[in-house]
């Protein structure tokens, strides 16, 4: 039995539906005590997490970045081929960085929160090319 979710390409950029979530995040090398992070990287090197940036900045934590969570509401399959590709070159393309994390139903991407209304269009526009 094959992952859940979708692996057609076409599909998945037709169905991505980018969505901001409502606040910044930061990206910091430890989660401050007290602070659940949104999400845990494990490295080799250490452990990398993603947390509320207003809720660090409270645990005084000095944030150096500010990132905006775009989820692709598209169910995606662990096993889809080319999503996060075809979604990173059309955001480099607008000069736009993003950092992508994948879960179980869908792929998250960080990108620079002054960044973040202008990718969500980048986003729809590459939706809608594939859409219909």
């Amino acid at each position: 039995m094959g992952a859940p979710g979708e692996t057609d390409l076409h599909l998945l950029l037709a169905g991505l539906e980018p969505a901001a979530r409502p606040c910044a995040y930061a990206v910091l090398d430890h989660a401050p005590e007290g602070i659940t992070p949104a999400a845990v990287v494990e490295e080799d090197e250490g452990t990398t997490v993603v947390v509320e940036a207003d809720l660090a900045r409270t645990a005084g934590v000095v944030v150096d970045h500010e990132y905006a969570w775009i989820t692709l509401r598209v169910h995606s399959s662990l096993l889809a081929v080319g999503l996060l590709a075809a979604v990173a070159a059309r955001l480099a393309g607008a000069g736009i960085p993003c950092n992508p994390l994948t879960g179980f139903h869908h792929d998250h991407l960080l990108v620079p929160v002054e960044r973040a209304d202008e990718a969500v269009v980048v986003l729809r526009a590459l939706q809608r090319e594939h859409a219909g």
